[in-house]
Formats: C-alpha cells, sequence, structure tokens
C-alpha cells in the first residue's frame, strides 16, 4: 500500500511440515503470508535421524531421509502452483522439529505451524510440537487455526493489548493489517475481579479502574496512527470475568489474531501464559504470539 510510514520488517517465513493435513493447510498459509511479505519462504522437515539413528538400520535411515525429500518436494510443488513468485527453499534437518524451526528462524525470522501434526490423539486442539514451538520462541510464531487459506485480502487483523508495553505486539498486527490492506482492532480485556480485588465492595472501583485501562489503551493505538496512517484503527476495552472467552469469541470475526508472550519462567514456558495457551488452542482464527520483552514481561497473560 502506498503512503504508509510503517517500517516494521516482518522478516522471513519459515514452515514445519509433517505429512499432516494441518501441516499442508500450514503451509499454503505461510506461502501467502511470505507473498505478501515479499519474503523468501523456507520449508523444514525434522526427520530426527540424529537422535534415532543408533537404533535404526542404515536402510531405516534412508528411507526416511527419501520420505522427507518426498514431502518437502510435494509441498514446494504445491506452493509454487498457486504462489508462482514465492522464493521458496527447503530443509530436510536431521534434528527434532522444535530446535529446526527455533533454528531457522534465526534472530528475525517468523515460524509457522500447524495446529496440529501427525503424533497424538485426534482430540487434541493443538500439537505438542506447535506447543512447544511456541513455548520456547524468541522469534514470532503463528499457529494456523481456522479455515482461511491466507491468501484473502481485506478482512480485519485482531491485537490483544494488555497495557502500554504492548506496543511492539500491536505495531506487528499494523503491519500485518497493512500488508493485507485489512482494518486492525485492538482489543483489551481486563478482568473485573483480578482488577477491583476479590471483595465485592471492591467493585465500586470498576469505573475508576476502567478509566485506567482506556487510557493505556488509547496511548498504544495512536501511536499506531501516527505510524500506519493508511491503516484504519479501532480500540475496544472491555471488562469481563474471563479474558481468554472474549478474545476467543472476538476471533470468530478476524483473519489474525496478534498477541504478545511473557518471556518470564514459569506456568507453561518463557512465552505462554493462561490466556496465550487458550488461545492457542480455542481460537478460531491463526494465532500470531509475539514474544514480549522489557518491562512488564512478566505479565500472566
Amino acid at each position: 500500500m502506498e503512503g504508509t510510514t510503517g517500517s516494521l520488517d516482518l522478516g522471513a517465513v519459515i514452515v514445519g511440515v509433517d505429512g499432516s493435513e494441518p501441516a499442508r493447510r500450514a503451509a499454503l498459509w505461510a506461502a501467502a503470508e511470505a507473498a505478501r511479505r515479499d519474503s523468501p519462504l523456507h520449508i523444514v522437515h525434522a526427520a530426527d535421524t540424529d537422535r534415532r539413528a543408533p537404533y535404526l538400520s542404515v536402510e531405516s535411515i534412508e528411507h526416511v531421509r527419501n520420505a522427507g525429500h518426498e514431502l518437502l518436494q510435494d509441498t514446494a510443488v504445491a506452493i509454487r502452483d498457486q504462489y508462482p513468485g514465492v522464493h521458496i527453499t527447503t530443509e530436510l534437518s536431521g534434528s527434532s522439529a522444535v530446535p529446526s524451526l527455533h533454528r531457522n528462524a534465526g534472530l528475525r525470522g517468523t515460524v509457522v505451524v500447524g495446529n496440529r501434526g501427525l503424533g497424538g490423539f485426534e482430540s487434541l486442539m493443538l500439537g505438542s510440537v506447535g506447543l512447544k514451538v511456541a513455548a520456547g520462541a524468541t522469534t514470532p510464531v503463528i499457529v494456523v487455526r481456522g479455515v482461511e487459506t491466507g491468501g484473502e485480502a481485506g478482512g480485519v487483523v485482531l491485537a490483544a493489548v494488555r497495557d502500554e508495553h504492548d506496543g511492539e505486539c500491536a505495531r506487528y498486527a499494523a503491519r500485518e493489517a497493512e500488508l493485507r490492506q485489512a482494518s486492525l482492532r485492538l482489543l483489551h480485556v481486563w478482568n473485573v475481579l483480578e482488577s477491583a480485588g476479590l471483595a465485592v465492595t471492591m467493585l465500586d472501583n470498576v469505573e475508576g479502574i476502567a478509566g485506567e485501562q482506556v487510557h493505556q489503551l488509547t496511548a498504544v493505538a495512536d501511536g499506531i496512527r501516527d505510524e500506519f496512517p493508511v491503516v484504519t484503527v479501532q480500540a475496544d476495552a472491555e471488562g469481563s470475568l474471563t479474558v481468554a472467552g472474549v478474545l476467543v469469541e472476538a476471533s470468530h470475526h478476524a483473519n489474525l489474531l496478534v498477541m504478545g508472550g511473557r518471556r518470564s519462567p514459569g506456568y507453561i514456558g518463557r512465552t505462554l501464559g493462561r490466556t496465550t495457551h487458550s488461545l492457542l488452542h480455542h481460537a478460531h482464527c491463526p494465532v500470531q504470539l509475539i514474544p514480549r520483552h522489557g518491562p512488564g514481561h512478566g505479565s500472566e497473560s
């Protein structure tokens, strides 16, 4: 889009494939994202042969490698058919999936994974690889959920904003909206009981607390409007008893949900807290998790 001052470089796109249908959809979504960014797409299949080599025959290792190369080639061909302008590279990694994807992301790359892989029970909402990739992320991770293929223009990018420290997360969301020619909705959801205290008498302070929440959201929204003047920005604040529930419902009407991840030890990982974990399992659209750095990074969300 012309006339923008947004300068955030979203980096290259790295996608993991394992032969599953969710991974195939993730690869096509990643290709659409790479096309929007005018960035290369790197397709990785982790064969995990280094760890398994002592327990497998030479013939078995060769079979695994051949199957991996075939999967990568088939995936690349399918992507070129739909996105011929995307520069594609492939890699058969001898390591396991999580370190392979993190290594390929480097300092700025975005990792894309499907919401479920070949392993585990069909009822699991997010596979263990996707969960571990997100939990240990130091660069953005996108978990592809919902039915969107990723190539459509327009729509809505939803950004979950907790406080003024989520400005970087909002910038990523604004850049995604800019590339999609979409509008941006900044949504701050604050837990009424957590903010006012558990005592019912404390609820008299709700109006004052709500005003402070809106003030922080407005500051983030104003900064985004200044940096991305061509993006239509809507800022909403809502009090609720469940932050994740409101965001899950809002994801029904979004093409992408962008949210910041915690960077302190504990709960599930350095990047996942309770709310981010819930959204990765239940959102109705792809979720982009931005590792949170600096002040406020120890938030529980």
